[in-house]
């Protein structure tokens, strides 16, 4: 009370990750936990977990349990957020066959008492800005993404690639932008990658024009997942570039917003053209309707 501090939580955890790579999947957990909270203007000072895997006395279990242990005490130092408490909850079975290993991360950060940037685009005529860049998203990672679970129904290769010293500037830069009261919104990319952030920040009557050039194949671009990013809007695009320039980060100008549509392509093909009534409508229906349909059938 009476410090003009507020504190923000983030929780985070990703089984898919973990089954490709424990430590890996760990570590972007606790990363993505962070990004949250430099998205709202917080530095995170400490982290909880609650451990989530299956038979440990399973050789092949005990080995997720360890490295996704290490793979979080390792990420939790780097970015300063060392661990408090947690819970462990094992034998986590159905027919013998082990859940993923999930480790879950909660990280609580403290920030400047101000209302947080919104998610959601606030007025047409603002540009866009991809904090982080489009970032690296192939056929080897590509198998860890919702997409690849939700529309192909299948899991392969690695989690996606983390740099931690790229992240952390990218939180620095974040934090010393809305610091500066230069961003308008502010959306970190995480499940869903890029084409799901934009959808998510057009759930109102502002949308947006989005433009660039697709890397090695197009649902990569779109949904890939790569971290390290984080979804801008500002009427002063110079500046942002000018901090990002002093954190070593890409920011490239991706889109302008406008009213009622999102439309993304590469300037000459639209890939997506969609109202933005129909994104608040999925967005805010979703679940009736899976529960609709759940009945119906």
């Amino acid at each position: 009370k009476e410090t003009d501090t507020s504190i923000a939580m983030s929780l985070d955890g990703n089984g898919r990750y973990c089954y490709l790579d424990p430590r890996e999947g760990a570590k972007l957990a606790v990363a993505e936990c962070c990004r949250n909270l430099a998205t709202t203007g917080a530095v995170p000072v400490a982290a909880t977990n609650n451990l989530n895997f299956g038979n440990p006395e399973r050789p092949e279990i005990m080995a997720q349990l360890v490295e996704a242990i290490e793979g979080i005490a390792e990420a939790c130092a780097f970015f300063e957020a060392p661990i408090t408490g947690g819970n462990v909850s094992l034998y986590n079975e159905t027919l013998g066959e082990g859940i993923y290993p999930t480790p879950v991360l909660g990280v609580i950060g403290l920030m400047k008492t101000a209302v947080p940037a919104p998610v959601r685009f606030g007025r047409d005529g603002a540009d866009i800005l991809l904090l982080g860049g489009l970032g690296r998203n192939h056929a080897l990672r590509f198998g860890s993404s919702e997409y690849a679970k939700v529309i192909l129904n299948q899991l392969w290769g690695l989690p996606q690639e983390l740099d931690m010293a790229y992240e952390k500037r990218v939180h620095d830069c974040v934090r010393e932008i809305l610091a500066a009261g230069l961003a308008e919104s502010a959306h970190d990319l995480s499940d869903g990658g890029l084409a799901v952030a934009l959808s998510e920040c057009c759930t109102n009557e502002i949308g947006a024009r989005v433009a660039f050039e697709p890397g090695e194949r197009l649902e990569f671009t779109l949904f890939g997942e790569a971290p390290s990013r984080i979804l801008l809007t500002s009427s002063d695009p110079d500046r942002i570039h000018e901090i990002a320039l002093r954190h070593d980060v890409e920011c490239p100008v991706i889109g302008v917003t406008m009213k009622e549509r999102l439309q993304v392509g590469d300037g000459s093909s639209m890939w997506i053209d969609i109202a933005t009534t129909d994104l608040k409508q999925s967005f805010e229906r979703s679940l009736p309707t899976l529960l609709h349909t759940h009945n119906v059938g």
